[in-house]
């Protein structure tokens, strides 16, 4: 009894098989993925963790905001209320004494003079305001 193992052309000589044998890739294949499997850390449900020792920051109270408005005429308010120059440099000073620090919010109209608007911020900034903002900048665009 005889075994086929291939085709054989007219001239009597087995035929060349295309087919790639697939089944030692395969086997590689397997191989790897065991060692992948093997080598992989097993997995912890648990963290460790250096947590800092010792009591947390308080929470700092959130400072107050004044508002200081400069009107078209280029006169000053307080929180709403007009005051004088003098007046602001005595509600400035007394402010800056305070722990923490007020916020100034500074809000000039468009048509208030330069003058006024940089005289009070060199005056929050001569009586230790360090927390000034000016609010409403976005009329000076054009």
């Amino acid at each position: 009894m005889s075994m086929h193992t291939g085709f054989e052309s007219a001239s009597g000589e087995p035929e060349v098989m295309m087919d790639i044998n697939t089944t030692p890739l395969i086997d590689v294949m397997l191989v790897l993925l065991v060692m992948l499997i093997i080598t992989i850390p097993i997995q912890l449900h648990a963290i460790n963790m250096d947590m800092p020792v010792g009591k947390p920051p308080t929470n700092q109270p959130k400072p107050d905001k004044v508002q200081i408005d400069i009107d078209a005429q280029s006169a000053l308010f307080w929180q709403g209320l007009p005051v004088s120059a003098p007046e602001l440099e005595q509600d400035m000073l007394q402010m800056a004494q305070l722990q923490p620090q007020p916020e100034v919010h500074i809000r000039p109209n468009k048509n208030a003079r330069y003058a006024v608007f940089a005289h009070v911020i060199s005056t929050a900034r001569r009586k230790g305001l360090t927390k000034i903002a000016v609010i409403g900048s976005e009329q000076f665009v054009p």
